[in-house]
Order: C-alpha cells, then sequence, then structure tokens
C-alpha cells in the first residue's frame, strides 16, 4: 500500500492527529485504512474499482452521495492518506470562489513545477450554487485538480450536468444495522480511542435500540453511544451497565431523516402512494407514521390522498373520492395530532379499496391527441346554434337530442372525424 507523501491540512492529517483523547468519539474512531472501513463493501470492498483506484493512486473526479454518517468524509480521508497527490479539503459551507482560485493558482503551479496532482476536496458541494460549480470545470477538464465532492443531497438537481459527466458518481447507502453493530461493538472495546476504558456493557435491548437510533449514521450512533456511556454512573467493580432505563433517560428521541425539502420528502412519499397502489395498508401506514413522526404536513398527505383517490382508485370505488376529500377537510377542522386518527382512516380505506385507473389513463391520452393533432374543429352538429347565421352555415345541424333519440346516445359522433374510432376509457371489470 503506498506511503502517503502528503499529510494535507489539519482536517486531513496523520492518524494520530485528531485522535486525541478530547476529540469526539466519531472522530477519534474515523477508520485509518480500508481494513478498518465497516459498510459499503460494494463500493470499498477488496478488489472494488474506487479501492483499487485509490490505492494505485489511479483516482479520476469523484463525486460521493449519501446519507449522513454513512462514510463520505472517512472515503476522504482514506484518499488522503494513500494518494500521493497534494490533497486540499475545501468546504462550501465556508469557503468561496476568492479561496477557491488560490487553491487553484497554486494546484497550477504545484503541476508545473513539481509534476504533483491536486486532489480537492470540497464537503457539502451542493451549497454551491450552479454558477459557482461552473468555476470547477476548466480545471477539472485539464486536470490540474481531481474534484472529489461530497453531498447528501441528490446530484441529479444539485450538481450541474457538465460537472456530473466529467465525474464518476459514488452511491452511498445508509449503513445496515450489523454495519453498525460492529462500529458499536468496536468503539466500546477499543480502550485506546474507543470506550473501552470505560468497561460500559450494553443489555440486548440496549444494543438494539442503540444501533436503530443510529439509522444509517454512524456518526449519530457514535455520538449517542459516547453521551449515553459516558453520563452512566460506575458501579462498584467500574463497570457501567447501561440497560432499556438508563437508554430511554439519555436519549429523548430518535431524530428520523426526512428533509421536507429534500430527496428523502419524495423518497417517502412515494413508498407511501405506491404502497396504497398496490393495496397495502400495513406498508401504507408505516410510510404514514414516517411522515407524521418527521414532520410532515398533514395537508401535504391529505393532498395525495385526494389525488391518489381519483388517479388510481377512480370509479372502482367512488366513495374513495369522497372519503379522501372528508380527511382533507377533517384535517383542516381537527389539526394535529388528533388529525394523525383521520389520516389513518383514510389511508386504510384508500389501501383497501379496488383499483382502476383508466379515468386518468384516458386523460393521458386524450391530452397527448391534443397535443398531436391541434385545434381540430368541432364537429358542426356537436356546436351550438346560438344565432340565425350560425344556424344558417349548419351550426346544429343533425344533431339528435338523447332524450327523444335514445339511439342517438351510441350512434351520434362526439370526436372529431380523425378520431372517431379513439377509445380513451377503458374501465377495468
Amino acid at each position: 500500500m503506498p506511503t502517503p507523501r502528503n499529510p494535507g491540512p489539519d482536517l486531513f492529517a496523520p492518524a494520530t492527529a485528531g485522535k486525541k483523547a478530547d476529540a469526539p468519539l466519531a472522530e477519534r474512531m474515523r477508520p485509518k485504512e480500508f481494513a478498518d472501513f465497516v459498510g459499503q463493501d460494494e463500493i470499498v470492498g477488496q478488489d472494488r474499482p474506487l479501492r483499487k483506484a485509490i490505492e494505485s493512486d489511479r483516482l479520476s473526479s469523484v463525486i460521493f452521495w449519501g446519507p449522513p454518517g454513512s462514510g463520505k468524509t472517512t472515503l476522504a480521508h482514506l484518499i488522503a492518506r494513500h494518494t500521493k497527490a497534494h490533497f486540499v479539503a475545501f468546504s462550501a459551507v465556508t469557503g468561496g470562489i476568492p479561496e477557491l482560485r488560490e487553491i487553484i493558482k497554486a494546484a497550477e503551479h504545484r503541476l508545473a513545477l513539481q509534476q504533483q496532482k491536486t486532489v480537492l476536496f470540497v464537503d457539502e458541494i451542493h451549497r454551491f450554487n450552479k454558477a459557482q460549480q461552473d468555476a470547477f470545470l476548466p480545471h477539472v477538464e485539464r486536470g490540474t485538480v481531481i474534484l472529489v465532492g461530497a453531498t447528501t443531497e441528490n446530484p441529479s438537481f444539485e450538481v450541474i450536468s457538465p460537472l456530473l459527466s466529467r465525474s464518476i458518481l459514488v452511491v452511498l447507502k445508509p449503513l445496515s444495522d450489523e454495519a453498525l453493530g460492529q462500529i458499536l461493538d468496536r468503539a466500546l472495546i477499543n480502550a485506546d480511542i474507543g470506550l473501552g476504558q470505560l468497561k460500559a456493557r450494553l443489555s440486548p435491548g440496549a444494543r438494539q435500540r442503540l444501533v436503530a437510533f443510529g439509522n444509517g449514521d454512524a456518526r449519530a450512533l457514535l455520538t449517542a453511544v459516547e453521551f449515553v456511556v459516558t453520563q452512566a454512573p460506575a458501579g462498584p467493580d467500574g463497570r457501567r451497565v447501561i440497560d432499556d432505563a438508563l437508554l430511554t433517560a439519555s436519549l429523548n428521541k430518535q431524530v428520523l431523516r426526512y428533509d421536507k425539502a429534500g430527496e428523502e420528502h419524495y423518497n417517502v412519499i412515494s413508498a407511501y402512494i405506491k404502497s396504497l397502489r398496490d393495496s397495502d395498508p400495513n406498508g401504507a401506514l408505516y410510510w404514514l407514521a414516517r411522515m407524521l413522526e418527521a414532520g410532515e404536513d398533514p395537508k401535504f398527505i391529505a393532498r395525495r390522498m385526494v389525488i391518489f383517490a381519483s388517479e388510481d382508485v377512480g370509479n372502482a370505488d367512488p366513495m374513495g373520492l369522497i372519503v379522501a376529500n372528508a380527511v382533507a377537510q377533517a384535517v383542516q377542522f381537527v389539526g394535529l395530532p388528533e388529525a394523525q386518527i383521520n389520516l389513518a382512516q383514510g389511508t386504510t380505506y384508500l389501501a383497501s379499496a379496488p383499483k382502476d385507473n383508466a379515468s386518468y389513463v384516458g386523460l393521458l391520452e386524450a391530452l397527448d391527441d391534443a397535443k398531436t393533432h391541434g385545434n381540430i374543429g368541432v364537429p358542426l352538429h356537436l356546436r351550438n346554434a346560438v344565432t340565425s347565421l350560425m344556424k344558417g352555415i349548419g351550426y346544429g345541424k343533425g344533431y339528435r337530442y338523447v332524450h327523444d333519440d335514445p339511439q342517438a346516445q351510441a350512434d351520434q359522433a362526439h370526436l372529431p372525424d380523425v378520431l372517431k374510432t379513439r377509445q380513451y376509457y377503458r374501465p377495468g371489470p
């Protein structure tokens, strides 16, 4: 494995730095080698392309996209440790274009005089607006810098397309419970940089709850366990026993990852709608609970239910729209927390109802024809002759009044000639 030639700035200093006793546990436990990196095996497992590229110093520009605590910054630390390039850390939260210009100027000088590449790690790259992101393009293209970006937001929306096309996108997933369990156990056992000297012992229930509290986020897990263990009283033998009661007293509530303006908002409502569509009330209730627990606006949920009632239930059960509208009114009238009950009733009703999207599908097909064929004239017999002139040129001529001629319903054309064979509404059995 290559020996690191560039310790980098303080953020990526050698392993001994930043591991002092007063550093947070999450920082002290940050892996120094790939062998210590738990989770994300599909990305950095043995012989995986990204790991080989880093270890062989053949890294190209890359964007790390993943939720908090999934390992983005840790991967940047590993790049800093194992690359032969000069490593510069830059935060989009605190830095700006003037600072970036200085970094680029130094990188150009370093490449010209020392033939040394520069890896530029940009944390929270989505915080840069699109014009600011444009500033990276020429330098990435020329190879002045190898860009390593990290973001918690969907790059499709937050990173400009030219920059994405010049980078490899690496998607990190929330850490599994198994991976979080390994991280937790390692932190409790390690006496050098972990909590081993405190002799903490977790009950099985407390361990499971701490892993659940992490919710895929290693940093959140380690922050929580550090607080719980250091606050726990030591017994006569020096051991600190952490059970469910102590855990409940220490941690009030798990904070669910949910940004009402971000991608997780759309992910959860998508899971909710798909559960309704697939007639799974259990799944729908779970995703409803996730939204409510995370503080979603109940009016937003009610609006989606009203849409769903016509889009997916349709005429298979016309009461669905009535129920959904009643729930929307109840949400306005009652408010939270009691309106949760109304939302639950509407959710289980719509999930259990038969489904028929024929009205919606028919509308989409009709809209497509309207756009394709443009302003086709209304057939004369369907026009209303409101003046004698209109009547004289044929408006309304040949129209058969269905109450006088019941056969008109079946025989009379209601579409333009070019579309007369179309059948938009095809209800299910």
